[in-house]
């Protein structure tokens, strides 16, 4: 699929290297104690966040854009994107002196066009419709059409992919050696694909692991099938790595890596997010945050290796935290919400305070409806508690209660309207 070899891939990771050169920011290789002490091992993140534009999607935009003709620039570029390759493209339109147009869905992060429209610098046109990703690719594989302009990819293309394995030279050169283990998140698998190539082919003994939200793990679904398939669901919180679908160019050469993939479920990556932001200092978007999440449980890791992992984005928009830190709450079992019908008489909603809820039980929810013409009234409780084993003792009291208590479970269709 493709028509790409590995060999020719890491060849080409080097030469984007040099032609990255004073374009892209080299970006930090930082120690991170938290996570080296939760794992045991040495953990260091690759900071690309602090990347032009907050994100390592520069790179592969870039290479694409500098290796075409006069008259391929003439014509000008037009991409798809949920944010971040958008930015990316703007800035090397704007850098290359090219017009450039970028489709973003309604869903995108408003923080997110503002900066491309920024870092375009009048070079670059902001199209907003459709709710998703693939609509707006096909809206901009009909401008090219009409137009000529180049389609640059998000991640498969060969030059994209090169660009984004860039990251994998940097991080060798600045640790002065191979880590153990490489840590990256995964989308539609343009990073893994460049990274994982190149390392498997200059540096063969490192450990390369792949981590997908659970919503979306597309790569590993197409591993499954052999060939990239269509997830039938996608959940598009990780909004920089929720792909439907594998690349064709991607998927063959993360398949010969040998790269492992794991999923990470979102509220985990929420807990990530509040972690890095209130012990680290560092804002992280919720594909930023994802290779991050994984270390300790989903990705084991020996005492001592060092381990280099990919902080990959950080453009979140503050109004999102608030649904971070609900999810989060969820995830780790201290947040949960229930169906209570009470009885319309004097007294009833006391008795559920000082005999279902305990002393360290919290109600961050309460919506009630009354019904005149009916015994009962039903009424939507969110419960926060003190710590994860106050659960059972907390069920344990609605069911021995004469109230009609229901939990609304996580993944239900009406936990859908809560969370």
């Amino acid at each position: 699929m493709g028509g790409v070899s590995a060999p020719s891939v890491a060849d080409d990771v080097a030469a984007a290297a040099a032609r990255l050169s004073g374009v892209a920011v080299r970006t930090p290789l930082v120690r991170n104690d938290r996570l080296s002490a939760a794992t045991g091992a040495e953990v260091y993140l690759k900071r690309e966040d602090l990347q032009v534009g907050r994100s390592y999607k520069l790179r592969g935009a870039y290479n694409l854009l500098a290796q075409l003709s006069t008259e391929e620039r003439a014509a000008g570029a037009v991409c798809a994107s949920a944010g971040n390759h958008g930015q990316g493209v703007a800035y090397a339109c704007r850098t290359l002196g090219m017009r450039g147009r970028v489709h973003v869905p309604a869903t995108t992060p408003r923080q997110k066009r503002e900066r491309i429209v920024a870092l375009g610098g009048g070079n670059v046109e902001l199209v907003v419709g459709g709710d998703t990703y693939d609509e707006a690719a096909a809206a901009a594989a009909e401008h090219a059409a009409l137009t000529g302009a180049t389609v640059v990819p998000a991640f498969d293309d060969p030059r994209t992919i090169a660009g984004q394995g860039t990251v994998g030279v940097e991080i060798v050169e600045q640790l002065g050696r191979a880590p153990d283990v490489v840590v990256l998140p995964v989308g539609g698998g343009g990073l893994l694909a460049g990274v994982g190539t190149w390392l498997a082919a200059r540096h063969p003994g490192v450990r390369v692991v792949g981590v997908e939200p659970s919503g979306a793990a597309g790569m590993a679904a197409a591993l499954a099938a052999g060939e990239p398939v269509a997830l039938h669901e996608l959940d598009t919180f990780v909004d920089g790595a929720a792909v439907r679908r594998a690349g064709d160019v991607t998927f063959p050469l993360v398949r010969d890596t040998g790269a492992e993939l794991v999923a990470v479920a979102e509220g985990r990556v929420c807990t990530e997010m509040l972690d890095l932001y209130q012990v680290d200092g560092i804002i992280a978007e919720p594909a930023g945050a994802l290779a991050a999440a994984a270390l300790g449980d989903e990705v084991l890791l020996e005492p001592g290796a060092t381990v280099v992992c990919m902080l990959s984005g950080g453009n979140n928009d503050v109004s999102r935290y608030a649904e971070v830190v609900e999810r989060s709450l969820v995830h780790r079992g201290l947040k949960h919400y229930f169906l209570v019908e009470f009885p319309q008489e004097p007294g009833a909603l006391r008795r559920f305070l000082d005999e279902v809820l305990g002393p360290d039980d919290d109600i961050v929810l309460f919506e009630y409806v009354k019904r005149d013409n009916r015994e009962t009234g039903a009424a939507l409780v969110g419960v926060e508690i003190a710590a994860r084993d106050g659960y059972e003792p907390l069920w344990a009291r609605m069911k021995a209660s004469p109230l009609r208590i229901q939990l609304v479970a996580p993944g239900s269709t009406a936990y859908r309207f809560l969370v």
